[in-house]
């Protein structure tokens, strides 16, 4: 068996050294620099622990260890020191995701004792933009109201029904999910267009850093796609995040996907890089 050198979870005495790797790549990182601009790398703030891979002033790689494993910046070696810690700690994640190499690597080792996978996202293209739209914005997309939840997240369920395979209200009954739609809300970073009490067109705002931010939960009506709501809805939250936000804006999207791909390209999004996701 190779052998590998061990990691080490973090604490807040390392959070420098996490953010200049995290800032190396901000578009791929935003999710995770995120939580740790906003809390810190204590395990209690932080919902998960951060995990290191080299030493003190010699950081090289890290690994988010939450709702979701996230990888950054993961060599080989660092991957397989992951994998021996998420192995020995037990899968309480929903989620592996990330850069697909790292990803991929991740599974291979945490397969035959985590295994079998839900589903497997092998490609997901990462995109960006950081211009003006190439489409005219709709103009009726705007920020939700604290008194529109109830409106919303019914859309908000069917949105993460049709792109996870599970309904959000599993495990706790939803609890923690209603209280996600309604922090965007109350936060400023839920957008929907709602005409006559039905929503038409949404998207969040999910993660924010001073470098990039990340949009999360694009959703159409299903009696409404192929009417260009997608593209012009998009133009308007894109538009939103570059002026009160960030100076760019990322999300990443299956390839399957061909129609949101299509939209996403048609308001300026090129794709930057490819992600895979293992859900369990």
């Amino acid at each position: 068996m190779l052998r590998t050198s061990a990691s080490r979870v973090l604490d807040d005495n390392d959070r420098d050294e996490v953010l200049q790797i995290l800032d190396a790549d901000p578009v791929a990182n935003v999710f995770v620099a995120s939580r740790v601009r906003s809390v810190g790398l204590s395990p209690s703030r932080l919902g998960g622990q951060m995990w290191g891979f080299g030493p003190r002033g010699g950081l090289t790689s890290l690994c988010y260890a939450g709702a979701n494993l996230v990888p950054v910046n993961a060599s080989r070696e660092a991957v397989h020191a992951f994998a021996d810690r998420a192995r020995k700690q037990g899968r309480r994640c929903s989620s592996i995701v990330g850069p697909s190499a790292a990803v991929e690597h991740l599974w291979e080792r945490l397969e035959p004792h985590w295994g079998p996978a839900r589903a497997i996202r092998w490609a997901q293209p990462v995109m960006s933009i950081s211009s003006v739209p190439l489409v005219a914005p709709d103009q009726l997309v705007r920020r939700v109201r604290p008194e529109e939840f109830g409106t919303l997240l019914p859309a908000c369920v069917a949105m993460f029904t049709e792109e996870v395979g599970v309904s959000p209200d599993n495990g706790d009954g939803g609890a923690l999910y209603r209280s996600r739609v309604a922090e965007l809300i109350r936060i400023g970073r839920s957008y929907a267009r709602i005409d006559q009490g039905r929503v038409v067109f949404k998207a969040e705002i999910g993660a924010v850093t001073p470098q990039a931010c990340q949009i999360q939960g694009v959703w159409v009506d299903p009696l409404y796609r192929g009417r260009g709501h997608a593209s012009a809805g998009m133009a308007t939250v894109v538009e939103q995040a570059l002026k009160y936000f960030a100076p760019v804006v990322t999300l990443y999207v299956n390839d399957y996907n061909a129609p949101a791909r299509a939209a996403y390209r048609r308001v300026g999004f090129q794709e930057v890089d490819t992600f895979t996701s293992v859900l369990f």
